[in-house]
């Protein structure tokens, strides 16, 4: 196992684009498969539909979680996939977080939902992995939310695959949903995406492909004032898992680890799905147990 595992930015738009194939559907494969290869100790993950209120952040700890259904999706397509939910990991997550001086607790009655579980199943097709699932915090702060990533980042060197699940571009309410609700067809590109949702998506392509360690992390809570970033994104909850993300690879040892731009999917028009690799795996795989 190298030094620090890779971390994934997963930007997604509705989700809907994991329950079809997709490039960006193909590049959760072959993550998948080279975490598998490198013999992954598991996941660790903040997805952009779960948070917790007051000052307190929250770690899944129900041993057997359901899972929420998806809009548009069948449910043949997630119902019969077996979660793998790593309590004991868990708990040493709520440890880390607590003395990094947050509040942190477990929920053991929370249900995964969509944007953690069809990453799962895409990159996981045969099994899924030890999983923990990390909730935001509903003040949406994002040096929050990036103290939360750099005090998970130590589990990197111990072979966890680090996992943001959020959106670069994420307006529900500027999309144009009418060839999805009349034809099942979230990838129909009628009109090409408007000039608001471009220029954002390539302010977030410059910063995660220029910048590296601590000014990464500045650079990321710096689009939050960017002109468009309220147009790019109504509520900030699909922004969070990148602040997540920068803060796991954000240090100082991380200076000169830019963020790759692996694969690319629109949907509904102005929904920018990218996905992101900071990192790589060693050139030798790991040897067979």
């Amino acid at each position: 196992m190298n030094s620090l595992a890779p971390v994934h930015f997963f930007s997604h738009g509705s989700t809907m684009m994991l329950g079809e194939p997709s490039e960006s559907a193909d590049y959760w494969k072959k993550a998948g498969d080279l975490a598998l290869a490198h013999k992954i100790k598991g996941v660790i993950m903040m997805g952009a539909h779960w948070d917790t209120a007051g000052n307190g952040i929250q770690v899944a700890t129900n041993p057997k979680p359901g899972k929420s259904p998806v809009a548009y999706v069948h449910p043949s397509k997630y119902e019969n996939y077996q979660l793998n939910p790593d309590l004991k990991t868990a708990e040493r997550c709520i440890k880390l977080l607590s003395d990094a001086g947050f509040e942190a607790s477990g929920d053991p009655t929370f249900e995964w939902i969509h944007d953690t579980y069809l990453i799962l199943i895409r990159a996981f097709p045969d099994g899924c992995p030890p999983t923990t699932l990390i909730s935001m915090n509903a003040r949406y702060d994002p040096h929050y939310h990036m103290r939360v990533g750099q005090a998970l980042r130590c589990l990197r060197k111990e072979g966890y695959l680090i996992i943001g699940s959020g959106g670069a571009v994420h307006n529900l309410y500027r999309n144009y949903w009418a060839p999805m609700v009349h034809y099942s067809d979230n990838f129909a590109q009628e009109q090409p995406p408007e000039p608001w949702a471009l220029e954002f998506r390539q302010a977030f392509e410059d910063v995660v492909t220029t910048t590296s360690g601590p000014q990464l992390r500045r650079a990321m809570s710096r689009l939050m004032k960017h002109p468009l970033y309220r147009d790019a994104h109504a509520t900030d909850d699909h922004f969070m898992s990148a602040l997540f993300v920068a803060g796991a690879v954000g240090d100082e040892e991380d200076e000169g680890v830019y963020g790759k731009l692996e694969a690319e999917t629109w949907e509904l028009t102005n929904m920018c799905n990218s996905q992101y690799t900071f990192g790589s795996w060693p050139k030798t795989l790991a040897s067979p147990v």
